[in-house]
This record gives C-alpha cells, structure tokens and sequence, in this order.
C-alpha cells in the first residue's frame, strides 16, 4: 500500500469512523440510562409489593379498605402510623428517583402510576390526617406534592386539574 491508500483510509476511518462511533456511543448511553430506569422502576415496584404484603398482614388495621378505620386501640395506632411512615418513606423515594418536572412519555406513565398509589391513600382520611406530623423532615418538594394530592382527594375538593392523555 502507497502513502497515498493510508491516507485516503484514513480520511474514510475520519469522515464516516468516528461520527459513527460517537452515534453509537449516544445510543448505547441513551440504553443504559433506559435500563437503569427500568430497573429502578422494578425495585420501587417491589417495594410497593412488600409494603402491601405488610398491609395484608395486619388486617385488623382495615388499611386496605376503602374507608379509613377510625376506632384503634393504641397499639393499633401504634402499628398504623408505622405503616404510614413506611409508605411515606417508599412515596418520597419514589418522588426523588422518578419524578421530575418535565418527562418523556414513558417516564411520565410510570410516575403516574405511583401518583395513583399516593391518590388513593390519600382519600383515606386516616393517612391524610396524618400527613402534617409524618412530613415532618421529608424532601420539601415531595411534601408540597403530597400535599397537593391530599387536598385534591379530599372528599368535597375541586379539582381543576385536567389530566393530560398521551
């Protein structure tokens, strides 16, 4: 091979070689962050599963019925607001892992899916009640969410919020 062949080569490995592996790495980086992602979706899912196998094993607290129970022995209250600080500890994760102001699609429907779990816990009235002293020392972000939910699941509230479809 002449000077000129390895030249010419490598102007080609210039032109097309490294532009290509600067898309390749960006994919390839962009697939990483996808997967770790997902995966701290499964952990998060997870631990939802667990906290829910708690619920299910303390069924005298009736924590998993639509209405709150309001009639606890202290130890009950005990064991509920124990539970409560669970869940409140698993929510502000979730808020600080996945939430952020602007997300792409997929992103969105997963944070939505934990924004449903917080909903609906906070149409009880026994957790909602609860919300002042088990915010104490939370993430001040997460708190004024939660907040915000609360006040728009509380039975009588208007909410003027209009879900957005994708």
């Amino acid at each position: 091979m002449t000077l000129e062949t390895w030249e010419l080569l490598s102007y080609i490995v210039t032109v097309f070689g490294l532009p290509m592996a600067i898309l390749i790495f960006i994919y390839e980086q962009r697939r990483e962050r996808e997967n770790e992602d997902e995966e701290i979706y499964l952990l998060l899912s997870d631990a939802y599963t667990d906290f829910l196998k708690l619920v299910i094993a303390n069924p005298d607290l009736s924590l998993y019925s639509q209405v709150g129970r309001h009639e606890w022995t202290g130890e009950q209250r005990e064991r509920a607001l124990a539970i409560f600080e669970i869940l409140i500890a698993l929510f502000e994760r979730a808020y600080l892992l996945v939430y952020e102001d602007n997300m792409a699609a997929k992103q969105l429907r997963r944070w939505r899916s934990w924004e449903d779990f917080m909903r609906e816990w906070c149409r009880r009235e026994d957790f909602r009640s609860q919300l002042p002293s088990l915010l104490t020392g939370e993430d001040p972000g997460f708190a004024a969410y939660i907040r915000r939910l609360a006040k728009e699941e509380t039975p009588g509230a208007v909410s003027w919020a209009v879900p957005d479809r994708q």
